[in-house]
């Protein structure tokens, strides 16, 4: 693999690599312009892991200086964070195993050595070898004929191995290099999209998202043409740890997302949203995440807008504006819940849109706040400018000028500042207070004002419950409520201060017949609302919540789960034990924060 190198400004220079997780290099191996090198390995520093300085020639200085630097190296299997491993019992058709890597946000430098940071961005080369049947895929463009079967490309085979060669021609940080290995399939679903999975649910995935071309389209009328070549989606095993990862060319999604009726496609709408939006520009540190997942957020919200409103207008015209907030208000549910756990941890210096992260690995940071405070200060200052008439020419204009750059939260505020006073807008942009926009801590320092017509009936439902309104709640027809609406009304009971109580819950659950909903983001909260509500593990809820949590490892639902079963003393040694028998198969990132949750 071929990388760009920055240089230390120190008196002798040297080539400065990250690594961690006792990456190995092989003594005598590293050469600088053809020419044997020698290397110092840094003691580690915590999570950061440990520097490897490669001596360069004594002339070699500014960014004129060029060299091929090249190594040999080995990982350590049961410590490289950034690659799992599956045996073939953990995959679908359980005869092969399977790779696939995670390498946000700072796992790469546990893959390969290399400078892993936000703020360098790099083109990259490899050639990945593999046994003879299993497929490589990597977040670039395959320079292989696309011979296979379905369009796949057909590598070159010898000796019963499989090489696959790839290019990715756009600069990109270390965290989107990617790479999966597996017995894959693929289907066309689009003019520049494939979609890959094991042959068990490919077809499933490739119903679940046919409306990838349409998302397309419909960024690109927001914010210019989509320089990447090929959109095409893996759909991995359920251990993977997100919903989504946007690596380039090849974004990873989650199998939760099939639920069978495309209620949860948007998650792809928020990948493809990325390739502006972190991929062409991205944060310089992991101090401003925000960059990255609140435009992303803000953007996919104006991607549905466009799909569910009136084509040709301004955010969709009023019906996409309102279910741009409907949105906007379920991800405001999350933001609480993401804040009262901060709240809990005494850690409230996350729950900044700029938190200070010093040598903390940005894993213990993670949470819905960039992206959701994020998407929350880029509608308010959309609404302060005067709505998305005015906002989304600056939102195609800011993508313009730093795109593949990696910039700071400064350097977005100089910008939106300038291109606003530059058309008459000094007044409305004068008065903002920064300070507080940037490392205010809770919530925002402005009330939301979103438009709650998409989910007034739920929310009324809601209510009714909390208040006993029998009458209310027998008269409230829900035979037209979709997943989101449930979502809401979910949201809803779990952000009271006091849980419901246990005989409510399950008659909410018996009404309404969630022991039966095969949509994840359902059985997620009204699991979670059992055990909050003090449901032991007798209770079919309880055994529901349990299987959840062994047949998929996406954080987004496996720890909350786990954290509300671990507070729960009827389920607290239950979610130890079911933790323990399950650990290895989470991913390495899931299994390391679930065990702290659980106190381990």
């Amino acid at each position: 693999m071929k990388n760009v190198i920055r240089l230390s400004d120190k008196a002798k220079p040297v080539a400065i690599f990250d690594t961690s997780g006792n990456l190995a290099i092989k003594p005598g191996s590293v050469q600088v312009a053809g020419q044997a090198a020698t290397f110092t390995m840094r003691p580690p520093a915590g999570e950061l892991g440990a520097a490897v300085e490669v001596d360069l020639p004594a002339n070699c200085y500014g960014k004129d200086c060029s060299y091929d630097i090249t190594m040999e190296y080995s990982t350590n299997p049961e410590k490289c964070s950034a690659v799992q491993w599956l045996p073939p019992e953990q995959t679908a058709g359980k005869k092969t195993p399977y790779l696939f890597t995670q390498c946000q946000a700072i796992h790469c430098r546990s893959m390969v050595p290399c400078q892993d940071t936000p703020f360098i961005k790099a083109k990259y080369t490899a050639n990945i070898t593999v046994p003879e049947g299993l497929v490589a895929l990597m977040s670039a463009i395959s320079l292989d004929p696309a011979e296979g079967a379905n369009g796949a490309p057909k590598g070159s085979t010898s000796d019963g191995k499989t090489t696959y060669r790839f290019s990715q021609a756009e600069p990109i940080p270390s965290y989107l290099i990617a790479l999966v290995v597996g017995d894959l399939e693929c289907r066309s679903i689009g003019p520049r999209s494939k979609v890959w999975a094991e042959a068990a649910y490919v077809e499933a995935a490739a119903k679940e998202f046919d409306q990838t071309e349409d998302f397309i389209q419909a960024a690109e009328s927001l914010v210019g043409p989509y320089v990447w070549g090929r959109y095409d989606i893996l759909c991995l095993p359920p251990s993977f740890p997100y919903g989504g990862m946007e690596n380039p060319c090849l974004t990873f999604v989650t199998p939760t997302l099939l639920a069978g009726d495309r209620s949860l496609a948007d998650v792809v709408a928020h990948e493809i949203a990325h390739s502006w939006t972190g991929n062409l520009v991205g944060c310089a540190t992991w101090e401003h995440f925000w960059l990255n997942e609140g435009h992303t957020v803000f953007l996919e919200r104006k991607i549905m807008g466009r799909l569910k409103g009136e084509k040709g207008q301004p955010g969709g015209g009023p019906m996409g504006q309102r279910y741009f907030e409907f949105k906007a208000l379920l991800g405001l549910s999350d933001l609480k819940d993401s804040i009262e756990e901060f709240r809990t941890k005494g850690q409230m210096g996350f729950t900044r849109l700029v938190p200070t992260l010093g040598a903390s690995d940005p894993d213990d940071a993670f949470s819905s706040v960039p992206y959701e405070k994020g998407c929350n200060l880029l509608c308010h200052l959309e609404k302060m400018v005067g709505g998305p008439s005015v906002f989304e020419p600056y939102l195609l204009a800011y993508v313009q000028h730093f795109q593949r750059k990696s910039i700071t939260s400064d350097e977005f505020k100089g910008f939106f500042i300038n291109y606003f006073k530059e058309r008459g807008m000094s007044e409305q942009v004068a008065n903002l207070d920064w300070a507080e926009l940037f490392f205010g801590e809770g919530l925002m320092a402005w009330e939301p004002n979103f438009d709650s017509t998409l989910a007034d009936a739920a929310l009324n439902l809601a209510k009714a419950w909390l208040s006993g309104d029998d009458a209310a709640v027998e008269s409230t027809s829900t035979d037209s409520f979709d997943s989101h609406q449930w979502e809401v009304f979910l949201d809803n009971l779990l952000q009271q201060d006091a849980p419901p109580a246990k005989a409510t819950v399950l008659r909410i659950i018996e009404k309404y017949q969630f022991l039966k909903s095969r949509n994840s983001e359902i059985r997620f909260r009204y699991q979670r609302l059992a055990l909050m509500s003090g449901c032991g593990p007798d209770e079919p809820s309880i055994a529901e919540a349990v299987c959840f949590l062994k047949e998929q490892g996406r954080m987004k639902f496996v720890r909350p789960l786990y954290r509300n079963m671990f507070r729960n003393p009827l389920t607290k040694q239950l979610a130890l034990d079911t933790f323990q028998a399950n650990r290895t198969m989470y991913h390495g990132v899931a299994a390391k924060m679930i065990a702290r949750d659980l106190e381990l």
